[in-house]
């Protein structure tokens, strides 16, 4: 038996390897994928355009000025004068908000008197919107903190446009764990190695054997002494090298290239990554099953990796969706591996935090491979 498979594995591994096609998808989108959610996809705001509009024209106005500069998270690009000019401004997306000092600033600050700063956000992008107007609501906090705590100052507070933030008793202390930097790429890039380890053991694994069919060799697999079950075994096998693999490259460039922290087990991270592996290798086994042409199993494996990829909360939180459509992720494998992926990388967990994630990848992966063993038959039909 293992002679047989070991036969079918070198002959799926030349035939593989020789395709000029096959070569392309085995290396390309990997790279691809890598290059573009490491580099141009990024949901963060390091330097904000800010507009300055100061209607006071004192030191404690330029004062506050001098704190937005110095904060490191905006750049000014410009000193509108009217009304106008702040609208051509965000009509023209030409900054990223407006901070509006109102007369009187500094007269209310001397009087003790509660005064406004408003902040005048463009909400094209709502997450950048709330990224911005977030680090001015803290740029204004700390300037009021610090005119409060003048004896001068006592019980003033300043606000924005969304909240109003005054001293407290009480000062809030927040630290991030697991991404201090709050950097988006730590976020995407161990999602890439998730989603790439699908779609290529998915689509090759889809077209194993349809392209049998299509090119006339199904007749000569027929006639050796080949079980079905060994068949099947050679033509997953050497794609689920090929997956695992891609995500060695992928894994190695996220620690090399773009600095993910990576505080986990990597014999974990594999082990999950094999029970992933049962999962995509028997979809697209069914896939070639159940698809006449390469191109229909393209096409079914589109249809497939599609609803998979936005569910998984690869770029969208799965709290932030539908209460329905959360119930339907936990019928998609890559949520699974995905939140396994991410919670090795960055929290650095073990078995004993993802054994529910790792048993229900188990139990996917043994009925999509036992469902498709079923249909699979040695024969041209």
């Amino acid at each position: 038996m293992w002679e047989r498979i070991r036969v079918i594995l070198r002959k799926e591994i030349i035939q593989m390897l020789r395709n000029p096609r096959m070569r392309f998808m085995l290396f390309l989108p990997p790279v691809l994928q890598l290059v573009v959610f490491g580099y141009a996809v990024t949901l963060d705001v390091d330097h904000a355009r800010m507009a300055w509009m100061d209607m006071d024209q004192t030191p404690e106005s330029r004062a506050l000025l001098s704190r937005f500069e110095g904060s490191g998270r905006f750049d000014v690009v410009a000193m509108p004068r009217s009304e106008a000019e702040v609208q051509r401004i965000l009509d023209r997306s030409e900054a990223h908000a407006v901070v509006r000092v109102l007369p009187g600033f500094a007269r209310d600050l001397a009087r003790k008197r509660s005064t406004q700063v408003q902040v005048l956000v463009d909400g094209t992008n709502s997450n950048t919107a709330s990224l911005v107007s977030s680090y001015a609501a803290s740029v204004i906090t700390g300037f009021s903190s610090d005119e409060s705590s003048n004896p001068a100052n006592i019980g003033l507070v300043v606000s924005s446009s969304k909240a109003v933030m005054g001293s407290a008793l009480v000062s809030p202390r927040a630290r991030v764990w697991f991404n201090p930097d709050l950097r988006s790429r730590n976020y995407f890039v161990p999602g890439v190695a998730a989603n790439i380890l699908m779609m290529v053991t998915l689509m090759l694994t889809g077209q194993a054997i349809i392209r049998e069919k299509e090119i006339g060799t199904m007749e000569q697999l027929m006639v050796t002494p080949l079980r079905p079950l060994e068949l099947m075994l050679g033509k997953t096998l050497p794609f689920a090298v090929v997956g695992i693999v891609d995500m060695l490259i992928i894994t190695s460039a996220a620690l090399v290239i773009f600095r993910v922290p990576f505080r986990g087990n990597f014999l974990v991270l594999l082990l999950c990554a094999v029970l992933f592996l049962m999962t995509s290798l028997g979809a697209g086994l069914f896939l070639s099953t159940i698809s006449q042409t390469q191109q229909q199993a393209n096409m079914m494996s589109f249809f497939f990796t599609t609803p998979a990829f936005m569910l998984s909360g690869f770029t969208f939180p799965i709290r932030n969706m539908p209460v329905v459509v959360q119930y339907l992720t936990y019928l998609n494998p890559l949520r699974y591996f995905m939140e396994i992926v991410r919670g090795v990388f960055l929290k650095g967990v073990g078995i004993e935090t993802l054994w529910p994630k790792m048993l229900f990848l188990a139990v996917y992966g043994a009925a999509i491979l036992g469902l498709s063993a079923l249909r699979f038959r040695k024969t041209l039909d």
